[in-house]
């Protein structure tokens, strides 16, 4: 691989008593610059399809930007040809990376920044800077290496839903096989919606009767009063979501029918005690919201042949003050407890726009912050 090392002597040499200067930003810059040293590897694109090549680049190379800025890395191209300068994993990771988009440009996908985002996000990145090895000794880049290959594809009816990095596919992975399972993260990282797909495929594979969704009725920080309508009409507005994804996945009227037929049940929390939910999948979601007998009380619903996803943000919790909740409890009560598992997700799962995970971000930051300051 070709590599070049710029110390910086061409812009200023330094004199002896600078170099001798600790705090000097000279001295800080090429120390930085020996610990990291900027590398090149160069990638040709086959085969050479401008209109292929223009769709990658975007307008005025706005997808090259936003990888660049993404990765931390320099991209120059000309025609087919690509330069990527930068440090060894991240170099590695963005010419994988276009190489990966190039082949998706074959299959007439239009790639967006929307899309390069996504894409980003379902190699993950700890994923994209995986191993040196990746980039053989003639600058070739291979596509195998950055996914894999047995990736746990979720298939309904509609439509192929693929979990997005490592840490999705970790979670449909534990989903398939553990009956019990826990989704713990912030907004936008695909909890539910994951949680809902499987719920789906195992419905239409006949390997459950029904679906249960299932959500504390518990307000945002505002109370909305009485609500009319039965028991459904009142649950609705807190279901919101699931609804949501079960429409995108099976279509507004095969769920209004399936919902006529109890097949998909929606219920309170407060009215799940006493019941044994065999051969059904159940989602709990917001269970930062429940107290510890709630959470104790949905637990011990599951019957025989039955699979349980618990999603919830243990940083958006809506109790009441001096309650405690049973998201909270439940992962150090049953953390070696065989057959259950725990997924957590953070910023870098997050799927929604780029700002989603900066706010995320900073609110982490800020509450830590607060924490450390609490005596």
């Amino acid at each position: 691989m070709p590599a070049s090392l710029d110390l910086g002597y061409a812009k200023r040499k330094p004199t002896m008593d600078q170099l001798m200067k600790p705090s000097n930003q000279w001295w800080s810059n090429l120390l930085s610059t020996l610990n990291n040293p900027i590398l090149s590897v160069q990638l040709t694109l086959e085969p050479n399809d401008s209109r292929r090549l223009a769709q990658l680049c975007g307008p005025f190379d706005q997808h090259l930007r936003q990888i660049e800025s993404r990765l931390g890395v320099k991209i120059k191209n000309r025609g087919n040809r690509f330069q990527f300068d930068g440090i060894d994993d991240t170099i590695n990771a963005a010419s994988l990376l276009i190489e990966s988009l190039y082949l998706e440009t074959e299959k007439n996908i239009e790639l967006s920044p929307e899309y390069i985002h996504l894409h980003l996000q379902e190699a993950g990145m700890t994923e994209l800077t995986r191993s040196k090895s990746i980039i053989d000794g003639n600058g070739k880049a291979t596509t195998a290496q950055i996914y894999d290959s047995d990736k746990p594809g979720i298939q309904t009816r509609r439509k192929l839903i693929s979990p997005r990095g490592a840490n999705q596919q970790r979670y449909v992975a534990a989903m398939r096989n553990n009956d019990i399972n826990f989704g713990i993260g912030p907004a936008g990282t695909g909890k539910t919606w994951l949680a809902v797909a499987c719920a789906v495929e195992a419905l239409e594979q006949n390997r459950v009767d029904r679906i249960l969704l299932v959500r504390p009725a518990v307000e945002a920080g505002e109370k909305l009063g009485f609500l009319p309508g039965d028991l459904a009409q009142k649950i609705d507005p807190y279901l919101r979501p699931l609804y949501d994804a079960l429409y995108e996945m099976m279509g507004v009227d095969q769920v209004s029918k399936l919902i006529e037929r109890n097949t998909i049940e929606v219920a309170p929390l407060a009215f799940m005690r006493g019941r044994t939910l065999s051969n059904s999948f159940i989602i709990l979601d917001e269970s930062q919201n429940t107290t510890r007998e709630q959470m104790k009380m949905f637990l011990t619903r599951i019957g025989f042949n039955s699979t349980a996803v618990v999603t919830g943000d243990d940083t958006q919790i809506d109790l009441p003050r001096r309650q405690d909740s049973g998201l909270l409890h439940v992962e150090k009560v049953l953390k070696d407890v065989e057959g259950l598992t725990f997924t957590h997700f953070d910023s870098t799962d997050v799927v929604r726009h780029p700002l989603v995970k900066r706010i995320v971000d900073a609110y982490a930051k800020e509450q830590q912050a607060g924490s450390s300051k609490a005596p």
